[in-house]
């Protein structure tokens, strides 16, 4: 069988329960363009499954959770460790319903949306997914510009001016082929891991304090200033952008059609991203516990910038080749990211209004969106202000998480429309707590905004 034909949906498998038919599959231009071996070992089926599951992790450690976790390091020391983990495992199980949406339904989260909803309920859906990517893109923009400016020199300006150029570096990665696209984001991941491996070497942390750091305490709750961290890191964490570009990536994989082959594709997609939140999450906790363990330590509070970071690290750890490798990892991340914000504004747009535009269109589109508030707060405040902005946008991501969350919990514990491949129940149960942890948190922070202001 060859792996481009397309996978079709059965309605006597995927359900009946949408209002409209899905017309054309999600990213058509590698649409199961990945082969999928139907027979051999576990391990070998595995491998051609790998992938989607680093690019969606990508997400997970943009430069935008760089400024929350240097931020919540520094000031609460470890005690926000707590919120990396258990955002990681919301985040793998708001991931494993994506690839079950995306396999067993046909759909990603945006062609599900349309097909589900009335205008009139898709179309500020649709607003909201494009509100929460330009938030990420300016977190991209922010932090590929610092790595710039820490690694070359290149003025603040100049290098948010530089990133709206990423797009061509996309379209000859894709021009290769989707295989090259996950291979160049798994290679950044492996210099970013190392980096931090090296600086936390360095920094040689309280292991003890980091242990009890996973331990949730109620003061996150009680304390303003530690629940906006919290929720920062939370929507740093779980990103909806990736809900949207998770359901869509799986769908590159030749699985076939047949129910068998599409529970398999389901379990080595979720084994895939499971993997891979894991190294995402180590590396945010690698972030959060080298800002405790040098900032924190040394009485420095306030250390949200990623230039002031980079500054302080040299003395801190005794290493000239500390901020370097800070900057390295830094613009490792961006680049990565921007990968990632190309694919999922790609598969927002064309899943929620069926408009199909060139990629490099699109991407310059979003970026230009993204680029004019970086370029003034850049200009206006200096990496001071970028770094405040680059904490807003990852609040701005976590109120528009139940936006994407509610649909996808919706969906796929709906036997209608995933007819066999509905989630069970106790998967269904998880993510509606998670989801209604998310709303209950976004509704006292704006409380207690409010009440603030």
């Amino acid at each position: 069988m060859d792996a481009r034909i397309p996978q079709k949906t059965d309605p006597a498998v995927a359900g009946r329960g949408w209002r409209l038919a899905n017309s054309e599959p999600s990213l058509s231009d590698v649409f199961g363009s990945i082969r999928v071996r139907r027979s051999g070992t576990f391990w070998g089926k595995l491998l051609a499954f790998l992938g989607p599951g680093y690019l969606v992790a990508v997400g997970y450690m943009d430069p935008g959770n760089w400024a929350t976790s240097l931020a919540g390091g520094s000031k609460f020391g470890y005690a926000l460790l707590s919120v990396a983990l258990i955002s990681n495992i919301m985040a793998i199980i708001l991931q494993s319903l994506c690839a079950r949406l995306g396999v067993g339904a046909g759909r990603d989260l945006a062609q599900a949306c349309r097909d589900a909803f009335p205008k009139w309920v898709s179309w500020p859906l649709w607003l909201f997914a494009e509100i929460a990517i330009s938030a990420t893109d300016l977190a991209e923009i922010i932090g590929t510009a610092i790595g710039l400016n820490l690694l070359f020199g290149i003025p603040l300006e100049i290098g948010v001016l530089i990133t709206a150029l990423d797009v061509f570096l996309i379209l000859a990665l894709q021009a290769l082929g989707f295989r090259w696209v996950e291979a160049f984001v798994v290679a950044l991941l492996g210099v970013i891991a190392a980096c931090f491996a090296i600086q936390i070497a360095l920094a040689n942390p309280d292991w003890g304090a980091v242990i009890r750091g996973f331990a949730p305490t109620t003061e996150i709750v009680r304390n303003p200033d530690m629940l906006y961290l919290a929720l920062g890191i939370l929507g740093a964490t779980v990103m909806p952008h990736n809900l949207y570009l998770h359901s869509g990536l799986v769908q590159t994989r030749g699985y076939g059609s047949s129910e068998a082959e599409k529970r398999e594709a389901i379990k080595l997609s979720t084994i895939d991203s499971t993997f891979a939140l894991c190294l995402a999450l180590t590396i945010n906790a690698s972030i959060l516990i080298l800002a405790a363990a040098t900032f924190n330590a040394a009485g420095n509070h306030d250390v949200a910038e990623l230039d002031r970071a980079h500054a302080l690290l040299a003395p801190m750890l005794g290493s000239a080749g500390a901020p370097t490798l800070f900057g390295i990892a830094l613009l490792c991340c961006g680049l990565n990211s921007t990968v990632t914000a190309t694919l999922s504004g790609q598969i927002v747009m064309e899943g929620f209004i069926n408009i199909r535009i060139a990629p490099w269109m699109r991407r310059l589109i979003t970026r230009a969106i993204a680029i004019v508030p970086a370029a003034l707060v850049t200009i206006w405040y200096g990496p001071k202000g970028s770094g405040e902005l680059l904490i807003l946008s990852q609040v701005i991501l976590s109120l528009q998480l139940p936006f994407a969350i509610v649909p996808l919990v919706m969906f796929t514990g709906s036997r209608a429309k995933m007819g066999v491949f509905v989630a069970p129940r106790w998967l269904t149960l998880a993510a509606a707590v998670t989801a209604a942890v998310v709303i209950i948190l976004n509704a006292k922070l704006v409380l207690d905004f409010i009440a603030g202001g």
